[in-house]
């Protein structure tokens, strides 16, 4: 399977599975993100939007990772998780 095949399938697998901790969706918001756009581009959200902030923050860490390199982070950590 291919990566990209693969990929889409943790996002299929992804949606079945039980809520997980905010950490652990703020980790694989941040690998989804990085895979599907690139870079955090944008201005960053303010202070009184923490929701927001908090998300951007996760794709922000990511900057300068491989789009490939965040689909196959994507996938072992819902492989992890059991999805």
């Amino acid at each position: 399977m291919d990566l990209k095949t693969s990929f889409n399938d943790a996002l299929e697998r992804s949606k079945a599975m039980p809520t997980q901790s905010p950490n652990v969706q703020l980790k694989l918001y941040g690998l989804f993100k990085q895979a599907t756009v690139g870079d955090a581009h944008g201005k960053r959200p303010g202070m009184l939007d923490i929701r927001g902030r908090a998300k951007y923050d996760a794709w922000a860490e990511r900057s300068g990772m491989a789009k490939d390199a965040a689909m196959e982070g994507y996938i072992k950590e819902i492989d992890e998780l059991g999805g």
